[in-house]
């Protein structure tokens, strides 16, 4: 059995989203083809197919998430003393050597990643590249534009 790597922040968040499916929007459902239901004839309920279609992708939602935590392996990165060295869950500063700009990602599991949010995925090319070094070492990361250079300023276990 493959168990996938979770943050305690991303364990919680399947958590709080799979007690919202079961217990707020699954029984809307329920209600809502009930509803639908005694409009009558089914063939062209519109309203009727819209719900079951609605019923479908929210079970199996439920069934992803069950199965993700079932296989999660929760690491929580604040528990591990801190040695300078990247590993799974860390915050990482690091300069672009070519730029002089500072940038910060925290490594976390492939359903946690938001660039948008400086979570960076496991398995993106700068992750897998940062993974195993240490503070004030100098790394090349192959991304989409070419070669990129980077010191790895601080790392932080938070």
């Amino acid at each position: 059995m493959t168990q996938y790597p979770m943050t305690v922040q991303g364990a919680d968040a399947l958590r709080e989203e799979l007690n919202h499916l079961k217990t707020v929007k699954r029984p809307r459902i329920v209600s809502d083809i009930a509803d639908a239901r005694e409009h009558g004839d089914l063939k062209e309920n519109a309203e009727y197919h819209a719900a079951r279609e609605e019923q479908g992708f929210c079970e199996g939602r439920i069934q992803e998430i069950e199965g993700k935590l079932s296989n999660a392996q929760i690491i929580d990165v604040a528990s591990i003393p801190n040695r300078g060295k990247v590993i799974f869950g860390v915050t990482v500063t690091l300069l672009n050597i070519a730029t002089d700009e500072e940038v910060k990602y925290q490594i976390v599991g492939d359903d946690e990643a938001d660039i948008k949010n400086n979570r960076i995925s496991i398995s993106s090319p700068i992750a897998r590249g940062l993974i195993g070094k240490e503070v004030d070492s100098e790394i090349e990361i192959t991304t989409p534009g070419g070669v990129v250079e980077y010191e790895i300023i601080a790392v932080e276990h938070i």
